[in-house]
Order: structure tokens, then sequence, then C-alpha cells
């Protein structure tokens, strides 16, 4: 079976924000997922599969639209364990991402109990299937990429909540931005090989910085002054709950490891303010949503190497006061 390439992520044009807040739940799972929102059509799962091309697996899953809970978290044999004495597992979904990236396409049509679910085993890496006082534990480590399109139902606030970081998309690109989208998109298509070895060495440099991340990470520090500005900053901004605080401390923690501090800095406070709020305002209100891609691109061409920023974007109001400054995108050689 020949397998085909993913869609680098280091060639996806713009979507800044999206593309921070994708290796920032990659660098530490435990932020707990993000949740993309926008409408049909933005790339969401090319992104998700760019993604998955960063993690040492690879491993890219995608929950089935109908899929039982059996389905996801396996099944035990109950027949094998009486006669044989053990407990005889084949497994789901969860399973089979172990280590990778599970992309759970419209989330907000699942029903709650399997968002829940996935929700709960994302946050602890561990899935436990239990039947008839027999049970099976394995790893399910996994960066849970979850989409929705808002005009085809909400989540719960519960479960909104429970996702780590949030952002949205915004289906409105420039005509500029959406020809080099296309180009890309279908110079892929035509030999998508030729297409990857040309990104390659970008795409390396990017897979070495996220794997550096997450290196660095356990010598960070989640230091009290850092817990200090974030807890004010959450009371501001009127949020119910205290997972904003946990999950802004953690994805605060993971952009210092990305742009290779040693400690959480002010910057690494304001990058990822909005990835943590957005959903968890009590108006659930937030300022534009960041360009939108669709299949394909960076942030630059190679004749406008050194002008992509990774957030580098217009100036903009937000409710926390917060001002991105984050680092650059690795551009192609």
């Amino acid at each position: 079976m020949i397998h085909t390439p993913h869609f680098p992520l280091c060639a996806v044009v713009g979507a800044d924000d999206l593309k921070l807040a994708l290796c920032l739940a990659a660098i530490d799972p435990k932020i707990g997922g993000l949740l993309i929102e926008g409408p049909r059509g933005m790339a969401k799962s090319t992104l998700a599969r760019g993604l998955a091309d960063l993690l040492a697996s690879g491993q890219f899953v995608t929950l089935p639209l109908g899929a039982t809970e059996e389905r996801l978290v396996g099944t035990l044999d109950l027949d094998a364990a009486l006669g044989e004495g053990r407990a005889q597992f084949s497994p789901g979904v969860l399973a089979k991402a172990d280590g990778g990236v599970l992309y759970v396409d419209e989330v907000n049509l699942l029903p709650d109990h399997l968002v829940d679910l996935l929700l709960d085993v994302a946050a602890s890496g561990t899935n436990l299937v239990e039947r008839d006082g027999i049970s099976h534990r394995h790893p399910a480590r996994f960066v849970l990429i979850g989409t929705m399109n808002p005009e085809e139902g909400e989540l719960r606030p519960q479960l909104l909540d429970r996702f780590g970081l949030n952002v949205a998309l915004d289906g409105h690109t420039v005509p500029a931005e959406r020809g080099q989208i296309i180009r890309r998109r279908l110079d892929f298509d035509s030999d998508p090989a030729a297409f990857c070895a040309q990104w390659a060495a970008a795409q390396q440099q990017l897979r070495e910085r996220c794997q550096q991340a997450r290196e660095r990470l356990a010598g960070i520090a989640l230091d009290d002054w850092a817990l200090a500005q974030i807890t004010e900053r959450c009371y501001a901004a009127g949020v119910d709950g205290l997972r904003a605080d946990l999950v802004w401390l953690r994805a605060a923690r993971a952009h210092a490891a990305w742009r290779g501090a040693d400690a959480i800095a002010e910057q690494d406070i304001d990058a990822v303010a909005e990835f943590a709020l957005r959903h968890r305002r009590r108006e659930h209100s937030a300022p534009a949503p960041s360009p939108a891609p669709s299949s394909g691109g960076s942030e630059t061409t190679p004749s406008n190497e050194g002008q992509g920023q990774w957030g580098d974007l217009p100036a903009r109001a937000l409710p926390t006061g917060a001002r991105r400054d984050v680092p650059s995108w690795p551009k192609k050689p």
C-alpha cells in the first residue's frame, strides 16, 4: 500500500495563530487538546495531519462519524477471559491513536457522553475498559484535535470548557492569499512527493524545534509569578471555574519552551491568552478570528523570505490586554 504524504504544516499559508496552538498542544498534551471553530473548507484536517508529522509516531487517527462507544474504547472478549483466564482486548480508536493525533471532525455533533469520554482519556493519557468485573488498561497519549462549525450546533459549556485551547477561523481570506493557497494545493496534488521534498528542510526544522521544546518543558517552572499574573487576568475576564488558569499556565510554559527560554515571561502569557480564554468567557465572544488557511501554505513563499512571522498580526484589542509576540515561523530554504 502506497502512503500519500501529508501536506507539510510549514507549507500552510497564514493561520499563524492556529499553527502555534497546534504546536503548543503537541509540546504539552496535558494542555488538553485544541478545539478549532470555523466553516467548512478551511483545511482543518490538513493542519491536523500536518501536526501528526511533527510527532515521533506520525500517527493520525480520525474518529469515524457515528462511531459507537465500543469502537472508541475497544472491547473485551468475555468468553476468552472465562475460558483462558485472561482478558482478550480488541483495540479501539483510542489505542490506535496512542502517540499521535486523534482528529474528531464535527465534535459538536457527537453524543455528549462520547465527548466526555474522549476528553477524560485525553487528560489522563490512559484508557480503562471494564466489563462484568473484568478490566483492561492501556496508554492512550495523543493530541486531541476537535473541529466544529458553530452554525451546525454548539457544544455544551461544560464540554467546551474542557478543551484546553480554542481557535476560530475566518473564511474571508484576501484574494492574494487565496491564490497562494490554491497554487500550493495544486502543486501538492500534482506531485505530493516532490512538493514534500521541496519543503523537507523547513519541515525538519519545525520537527526538531518541537522535539527540543518537549525536552525543555520539564525544566521550566510553573512559577508563582506567572500564576499570579494569570489568575488576576482570569478573574478580570470573568471566566467560570479554575480550568482556564491551569490551561493558560501550561500553555504559557509550552510557549516558553517553544521559543527556547528557561522561564515563563510576560510575552508567553500574552501569546496564549486568547487561546485559553476565548471559549471560557461568560458571553463566549471573541475578537476577530485569525486568518484561515485552505489546503496549503506557510507564511512566506521563497520570494518573500524574511517577512512572515508567527503571531505578527495587525494590532487588535483583546479583553485581556494581551499582545502577541511570537517567534518566527520556519522559512523555506
